[in-house]
């Protein structure tokens, strides 16, 4: 009976991979983009050795960047759908991580909540198809924390320290959340064995593996520290991010369970609300609930999980004290979400009831299907088309491209840029943001329209009129021929184009 039982958990089990799988992938396919997704893009189309160099003037590793430019050389050249489907893959991966490792070392139910989570969770739909390094960074702190765990278990495994040292650099290398959740795991790792050597009298024995495997992870991280610095530097100079109480506090907590950030609604917020503060709820319960008479559940894999979370949002929230800057964000949070996924799935599996989570998955699955089918709409709106298809249409070879960070505009000049970087085009920063190298990925910097008076031939200029009138002012022998704009439902981007002539 219990052999037929664990037959049929397993086929349960392999059919939420599958459906799941599916499920995330149902929106993906589609090649609008944002501003940030055009980033990724575009880096795409320069060598290794440049990525490093202009990724190393952004705020965020270069890993990501390099993974897709392994599969831009794989497949011949630039895809924005298999750059898409890539991010899917990471979170199919994470998924069956569950059938894999976590089934394995904590149970079948821990293991079916774990990939019932990583397919189902809102928030990880929304970024399944994101163009970012989110899901693979998310799947490799999760590795991390596996192999830290098996480390705990099976110390004389060689092979469990190489590749928990793997990941935690994978870690670092891919987002800067990752850097500093593999930089606590470490501390924790090394804190367990310390006390171990303690109690145990044989300090050089228990600290020895670790050390070393400590050491080969800075050696290896040592090129980008002082990049690091760098961008620690640039930071505290002037950043994007801004915090306000206590709606940031409110965005950050909704946001781990549906993906609703900044003006991006998939689902209501007061449901939103509703729906996180239930699952929070529900598991404070399942913590504080007395213990069982039989046998007292073995929750410490969770707490160390939930205790590595929270030890990174503390911080990133002492760094941001330090630095005089808020780097706390919502989507940053994407990073360690497989630790809150592990704990929900083993505080659920150890402490609730059969029927009661039952119940909670099912609330999850309709929460997470309004959240797809109101992805699938966006991203398959026919609008999103629309301005590609009209430069399509219009371009001529000789055209040149200027676009940039004028009033009212931001990211849609980039999306053009990324599709189309065989055409000669200039960032024009006009508010002066000082990101001439970082915007290397895209074309070259200038800082005036002077580049236009020995020129002759038809220019767009992209994102508002404001680029266009001060070219109409500056020079006597420019013409207007054109001027279009769109509204685009994904990410409700404005796309506005004015084709001049110069003659």
């Amino acid at each position: 009976m219990k052999e037929m039982l664990k037959d049929k958990t397993k086929i349960i089990h392999i059919a939420i991979i599958i459906l799941g799988s599916i499920f995330i992938m149902l929106g993906c396919f589609h090649t609008a983009m944002w501003f940030d997704e055009s980033y990724s893009v575009a880096i795409t189309n320069h060598s290794f050795s440049e990525i490093w160099s202009i990724g190393g003037h952004d705020v965020h590793p270069i890993l990501y960047y390099w993974l897709l430019k392994i599969i831009f050389i794989f497949i011949g050249g630039k895809n924005v759908l298999v750059y898409r489907l890539f991010s899917a893959f990471a979170l199919i991966i994470l998924g069956i991580l569950g059938y894999t490792h976590i089934r394995k070392d904590f149970g079948e139910k821990t293991g079916i909540l774990f990939s019932f989570f990583s397919f189902f969770l809102p928030v990880n739909l929304v970024y399944a198809g994101e163009i970012r390094m989110y899901t693979w960074g998310m799947l490799f702190v999760t590795l991390m924390g596996i192999y830290a765990y098996r480390i705990k278990k099976q110390e004389g495994s060689i092979k469990n320290w190489i590749i928990f040292a793997i990941f935690s650099l994978a870690s670092s290398y891919i987002h800067y959340y990752g850097l500093i959740t593999a930089g606590i795991t470490n501390l924790f790792m090394f804190i367990y064995f310390l006390l171990k050597s303690i109690q145990q009298r044989n300090i050089i024995s228990n600290l020895k593996k670790f050390f070393i495997f400590a050491l080969i992870q800075v050696i290896l991280y040592m090129p980008w520290l002082v990049i690091l610095l760098q961008q620690i530097g640039g930071v505290t100079s002037g950043f994007w991010i801004k915090f306000k109480f206590p709606d940031s506090i409110i965005e950050m907590f909704t946001f781990q369970f549906t993906g609703n950030l900044d003006n991006a609604s998939y689902i209501g917020n007061p449901y939103a609300i509703i729906f996180s503060v239930f699952i929070f709820l529900y598991v404070v319960y399942l913590i504080l609930k007395k213990k069982q008479q039989e046998k007292n559940p073995n929750l410490k894999p969770a707490f160390y999980a939930i205790m590595i979370y929270f030890a990174v949002i503390l911080a990133v929230s002492i760094i941001s004290i330090i630095i005089k800057q808020p780097i706390i964000y919502a989507r940053y949070f994407l990073i360690i979400t497989g630790l809150l996924m592990f704990f929900l799935a083993q505080v659920m599996s150890q402490k609730g009831s059969t029927c009661v989570n039952i119940v909670i998955c099912i609330i999850v699955l309709i929460t997470s299907t309004i959240v797809n089918i109101n992805i699938i709409q966006t991203n398959y709106d026919k609008s999103n088309n629309e301005p590609i298809e009209y430069m399509k249409n219009n371009l001529q070879s000789s055209d040149i491209f200027i676009y940039g960070n004028g009033k009212g505009d931001f990211g849609s000049g980039f999306v053009i840029a990324a599709n189309y970087p065989e055409y000669t085009q200039y960032f024009y920063d006009k508010e002066n943001w000082d990101v001439e190298e970082a915007y290397k990925a895209y074309a070259k910097t200038i800082y005036n329209l002077d580049i236009l008076k020995d020129y002759h031939g038809r220019i767009w200029f992209m994102g508002n009129e404001d680029f266009y009138k001060e070219a109409e002012e500056q020079f006597d022998d420019i013409e207007l021929i054109e001027q279009k704009q769109f509204n685009t439902k994904y990410k409700n981007y404005e796309y506005s184009f004015i084709l001049a002539n110069k003659k």
